[in-house]
């Protein structure tokens, strides 16, 4: 289960520029042009050939850079890490179908997994044999997950689930599901949380798509009908819940798709290079208007870089990110909103007249648009990233963060 190392990939000591150029030597050797949406040849690659690009970047070396050779990982640094992510950003490739593999439940479980745990799923997850989902939020709490209610309730050696999540994405390939759940009421708010690792064909788990405005259903929700796991599924001690969600969710705002801001200025270079095709959007580019937006956006994109770095050297250094990850998640979805909101502006005089590569882009920045409207919710809204600044960075009085 363990990766055979390719002679090809740098070790350790070559350093991150060595694993940069590395990195962009195989992507641009390996990325079909069908998977590359500013390529004319490109179309929606199928679940089976993102798992197959992705398993290929695996085995190039490109996956699990940091987690330990043990586990089937490289056991590198965050600066090889960043260095290969700032390659895969550059490229206009597919978003990976096992993100919440790699960046939530992988580094969760290697936190509190036990060996036995480690040893089972880190691999299967870096080989894409394992997709995952995560079961945080709910009806009723939403962001807020004190306040959950999913409720796991302990019999003998098994434990039996009862509740509801909602916008759990991937639901439906998933395999497993990082769940989190209450083992006593409500009033408990953060204490008596505990996280599970529970299979998707579990009897009794029921999941109903959710169809978002772009016109896809990667959302769900997801029902728990007397679920009975076994207490090998648990994740960390009874009450050790709250922490560990709270590890996964400064991951997930921190470093969770680290290649962000990379993958912001390709799609402005998609953009300008869409309108430089047509004569009456390449006009456009010349207004003083969109002149001064495209700046404004290349120098959020910057700043986003600045703050990614610094991230990593803080990590690197042997720093807790913690409530810091919410100024990064932050910062990132409103930077890229405000560039979808340039994209949809410039597009929008796309006509059936106008270039190939041109009603290519309308198509696949609307749809953009239309995705990251969501981007200012999903993991942890804007109005929870403000109160966490507010109090745990600022430490503002709590009657002046609200």
């Amino acid at each position: 289960m363990h990766m055979d190392k390719n002679p090809a990939i740098p070790d350790a000591a070559a350093g991150p520029a060595a694993y940069r150029q590395y990195a962009r030597d195989w992507l641009q050797a390996h990325l079909p042009a069908h998977m590359r949406s500013d390529s004319l040849d490109y179309r929606t690659p199928t679940l089976d050939e993102c798992r197959a690009w992705e398993a290929s970047m695996y085995q190039a070396g490109l996956a699990g850079m940091t987690w330990p050779r043990a586990y089937g990982g490289l056991g590198l640094s965050l600066r090889e890490h960043l260095a290969v992510n700032k390659e895969v950003g550059a490229l206009s490739m597919p978003e990976s179908v096992s993100s919440i593999g790699k960046e939530l439940a992988g580094p969760i479980i290697q936190a509190v997994g036990r060996e036995d745990q480690k040893q089972f799923f880190l691999p299967r997850i870096l080989a894409m044999e394992h997709y995952w989902c995560q079961g945080f939020s709910e009806p009723d709490a939403g962001s807020d997950l004190a306040r959950l209610r999913t409720k796991a309730t302990q019999e003998g050696e098994q434990w039996r689930i009862n509740g509801q999540k909602i916008w759990t994405s991937g639901a439906a390939k998933a395999h497993y599901c990082l769940l989190l759940t209450r083992t006593g009421t409500v009033a408990d708010k953060h204490r008596g949380l505990l996280m599970f690792a529970v299979p998707m064909d579990t009897p009794g788990i029921r999941v109903v798509p959710i169809k978002s405005i772009d016109g896809k259903d990667s959302f769900a929700e997801v029902f728990f009908d007397d679920v009975v796991v076994p207490d090998g599924a648990r994740l960390g001690e009874p009450d050790e819940g709250w922490n560990a969600a709270i590890r996964v969710l400064s991951i997930e705002r921190a470093t969770n798709r680290m290649y962000r801001a990379w993958r912001f200025e390709c799609e402005l270079r998609q953009l300008v290079a869409a309108c430089k095709s047509d004569p009456a959007l390449s006009q456009l580019l010349q207004d003083g208007h969109y002149e001064r937006r495209i700046g404004e956006v290349l120098g959020e994109i910057d700043a986003l870089k600045g703050l990614v770095e610094r991230t990593v050297d803080q990590l690197v250094a042997g720093e807790r990110i913690g409530a810091r990850g919410s100024l990064t998640k932050l910062y990132w979805s409103e930077c890229h909103q405000k560039f979808a909101e340039l994209a949809l502006s410039l597009v929008s005089h796309v006509t059936p007249r106008s270039s190939a590569l041109a009603r290519r882009a309308r198509k696949h920045f609307t749809t953009a648009y239309l995705f990251a409207r969501a981007e200012t919710i999903y993991a942890g809204t804007t109005e929870v990233q403000l109160d966490i600044i507010a109090q745990r960075i600022m430490d503002l009085p709590t009657e002046l963060a609200k």
